[in-house]
Order: C-alpha cells, then structure tokens, then sequence
C-alpha cells in the first residue's frame, strides 16, 4: 500500500493526559467574542484541493459478517481513518482479482 501526502496535520489528544481549564479559563473562554479569537497561529488553507472520497458501493452488494483479525492489523487499518472497512475490503479484492483467473481488476 502506497502512502499518499494530503497535506492534512492530524493532532491526537491524550485522554489520559489531556490540558485543563481552570473554571475561570473556562468563563473567560465562553464570553470570548468571535473578533477577539487569535488565528495568527493556524496555517492559511492555499492551494488546498478537497476531493470526496472514491464512489461508495452500494449497501445492496454488502454482506455484514464477523471476521477475525489479528490486533495488529486492525490498528493498522484504523489509524487509516475514517471507511477503514472499506481499504480492508479493497485490500481482500485485489487479492481475490489476483487470484481468481477470469477476473479483470
């Protein structure tokens, strides 16, 4: 599997380990007006193209089953993002276009 640059910065918060807001950072923070919001620190989105996703297959052509897989590669799949489901099944297609003679990928 090929790795492809979106030019997208993913952040993950520690759950266990998270900041906290003293309740007045909180007051402060919710009477905060939109003007006064500080956005020198956030990249400008230039040149940035959004691409929807390839076409869904229609839920008539799937089969819902239980399927086991090893820890590792399910995380693997799930650090992918969102339709993780969707590569593991892309994944096993082309496997099985591989190896079943009469199917053209």
């Amino acid at each position: 599997m090929s790795a492809k640059t979106t030019g997208t910065v993913r952040f993950t918060l520690d759950q266990k380990n998270h900041p906290t807001l003293t309740p007045g950072q909180r007051t402060r923070l919710r009477s905060l007006p939109d003007e006064q919001i500080e956005f020198t620190g956030i990249a400008p989105v230039i040149g940035v193209t959004w691409n929807r996703p390839g076409q869904l297959v229609p839920v008539e052509n799937k089969k819902q089953i239980t399927l086991r897989l090893d820890e590792d590669v399910l995380q693997f799949f799930k650090t992918t993002g969102k339709r993780y489901q969707t590569r593991i099944n892309e994944v096993l297609r082309s496997y099985m276009d591989a190896h079943v003679p009469h199917r053209m990928p």
